[in-house]
């Protein structure tokens, strides 16, 4: 039973087989916390704090300004789920070196997410770039 505890443990922050043996930079972004690894153009984001029903949209941007950081690349695409996703990077002598922030979003509130406030409700809204 011990080993079934330590096992699950030490997998909860494991790297896909094609990112074993790459060096994890922990980045926090927007209230998310991930380790990133990089290898050529490629992109791993692995979420490591707990989150109450995260949805993939605003994970998949807060992963991917993470691997920009990282990266200093531009993030051509990312896929995954909420715990791990993964980039294609666009690198050169004229990739960004800042983070990007999207122009628009298009943004929905999260039903039963409202905390009643002093004079105001608070919402969490769930946003993707437009």
């Amino acid at each position: 039973m011990l080993f079934g505890m330590i096992a699950v443990c030490v997998g909860c922050n494991m790297p896909s087989p094609a990112f074993r043996g790459a060096a994890a930079t922990r980045v926090k972004v927007e209230g998310s916390t991930f380790d990133v690894r990089i290898k050529g153009l490629r992109a791993e984001a692995i979420r490591i704090n707990p989150e109450y029903a995260p949805r993939f949209g605003p994970i998949r941007y807060r992963a991917a300004l993470a691997m920009q950081l990282v990266s200093g690349c531009d993030v051509l695409s990312v896929s995954g789920d909420q715990a791990q996703a993964f980039g294609r990077l666009k690198c050169g002598t004229k990739a960004a070196r800042r983070v990007r922030r999207p122009r628009e979003l298009d943004c929905v509130p999260v039903r039963g997410s409202g905390i009643p406030e002093i004079g105001q409700l608070r919402v969490e809204l769930d946003c993707d770039p437009a």
